[in-house]
């Protein structure tokens, strides 16, 4: 799945191109995170290539389905993201140190003798970041049975007067 999002750069005409892409469950299980259960994530790749710049736009849109911190049901969180770039070609290892934006735009330094731009960890870091930091359902959406173990309630067996053990709770208190 990751092999999806390599755009092949110098075959690429001058202007805007622009492809269409999906990262589904099976793109982010790649990466080995068991925490997104299912994803639908469309991605629209524009690459704009004029002389030596080439800029390329990410736009991820769709849903990506994580267990609710709360009850551990399924909770699914919308993906809005752009990631907006610029690709550099450098010289041997001083492409892979390159960390830096320009215009609002996150660099890219590949090596002069790539001719590949990989961006499936782009969209990996960008869907994943989109999810909120505590991911809970809104109010009533919980599971309530799940929610019945996290009150301070005492279950109804220990209420009963007729058990066995009330008269020594009642021993601790005084």
């Amino acid at each position: 799945m990751k092999e999806n999002f390599v755009v092949p750069l110098n075959g690429l005409a001058a202007g805007k191109t622009t492809l269409s892409r999906h990262a589904g469950k099976e793109f982010f299980e790649e990466y080995g995170n068991s925490e997104i259960l299912d994803a639908d994530v469309d991605v629209e790749i524009t690459i704009e290539k004029s002389g030596r710049y080439i800029g390329v736009d990410c736009t991820m849109k769709g849903t990506l389905t994580v267990p609710c911190d709360r009850c551990m049901e399924d909770l699914v969180c919308p993906v809005d993201g752009v990631a907006l770039l610029s690709v550099k070609f450098m010289e041997g290892a001083s492409a892979q140190s390159e960390d830096a934006t320009e215009d609002g735009r996150e660099i890219i330094a590949l090596p002069e003798s790539d001719s590949d731009l990989d961006l499936s960890q782009t969209v990996y870091d960008y869907s994943y970041l989109s999810l909120p930091l505590k991911k809970v359902h809104p109010d009533g959406g919980c599971n309530p049975e799940a929610l019945k173990y996290l009150s301070n309630e005492e279950p109804e067996e220990a209420k009963a007067p007729d058990s066995p053990f009330a008269a020594l709770k009642d021993i601790l208190k005084k």
